[in-house]
């Protein structure tokens, strides 16, 4: 993430897209969740905290909760399961009283995302909904387009396009929902092409990335539509040290490769790390179960567990 002071600066001398207030609300969560509810959009029962005393004053019934750092925690990072006062205040003190946000822990029918691009103009091509699995707090499958009602789909793309609109957001949004107990919730926006939006490289026609550079450069956004369905998966770091917990050793790519429809993507990062983005794989097909059983076998054959 870059900082907000820092596009801030950059501004004076040239475009940014998206500016610096846009990136300032998504990257404070506190600001963020006061943000969307002040204008209406459901989020989660939640709480800001800034100091112990206010983790006391909290209504119980927002434990079960996770603890989250206001600034800056992504990946499952920065973040705790706290079930009462005593291991919230516990875990505040382990993130040395950094401001954060106690959010209700909620019963998930399922996690999906809207990306989008919007223009200096306010024009909006929304990319399909992405249905969204995770591991150990980081993106693990994207399943697109998500597998709800076309009512919900519709409900999810109208709520990113509205927080776009009143954000005045210009760029490529993600925006995370939690479906609970068939209500659509927002989780949070990530001012930038997302991770859960990478399977629009292979399966729609213009890409999140593409269209962020249309609209740096002042050009008509592209069609976003989706030629193909998709699944896409993360590769990790952890897939370097399979047979050797102590030595990185590339992975054996092929059993990948032979799998039909499937692109591999490698980011040319040079150190492998347990939890670290290495790549990520996206299977097209015409029909979703067949693109899913593929996906899901090819990952299982890399080594991925879970």
């Amino acid at each position: 993430n870059v900082p907000a002071d820092t596009l801030d600066h950059l501004a004076k001398f040239i475009p940014t897209r998206p500016n610096a207030g846009c990136v300032a609300v998504a990257q404070n969560r506190t600001a963020e969740k006061t943000f969307l509810s002040d204008r209406g959009f459901a989020v989660g029962p939640f709480a800001a905290v800034t100091s112990a005393v206010q983790i006391e004053a909290v209504d119980p019934a927002l434990f079960p909760a996770v603890l989250k750092v206001a600034r800056f925690g992504y990946d499952g990072k920065g973040q705790a399961r706290v079930a009462n006062v005593a291991e919230a205040k516990a875990a505040f003190e382990s993130f040395r009283g950094e401001a954060c946000v106690l959010e209700k822990m909620l019963t998930l029918d399922m996690e999906v995302s809207c990306v989008l691009a919007r223009d200096s103009a306010g024009r909006v091509e929304p990319f399909p909904i992405a249905e969204n699995s995770h591991r150990n707090g980081i993106l693990d499958v994207s399943i697109a387009p998500a597998r709800i009602s076309g009512a919900q789909a519709a409900e999810a793309t109208e709520m990113a396009i509205g927080i776009a609109a009143e954000l005045g957001y210009v760029g490529v949004l993600g925006v995370e929902f939690f479906i609970s107990e068939g209500r659509l919730l927002v989780n949070e926006m990530a001012p930038r092409p997302h991770n859960s939006g990478h399977y629009t490289i292979d399966a729609c026609v213009t890409s999140q990335f593409e269209q962020q550079v249309r609209i740096l450069c002042g050009l008509p956004l592209g069609d976003a539509r989706q030629h193909s369905r998709s699944v896409m998966v993360n590769l990790l770091g952890d897939l370097w040290y399979e047979h050797d917990p102590h030595h990185a050793h590339e992975p054996e790519w092929s059993r990948l490769l032979r799998v039909p429809g499937l692109k591999l993507h490698l980011y040319r990062k040079h150190h492998a790390r347990h939890g670290r983005k290495m790549g990520h794989f996206t299977v097209l097909g015409e029909s979703g179960e067949p693109v899913i059983d593929l996906a899901m076998n090819a990952r299982s054959a890399l080594g991925i567990e879970g």
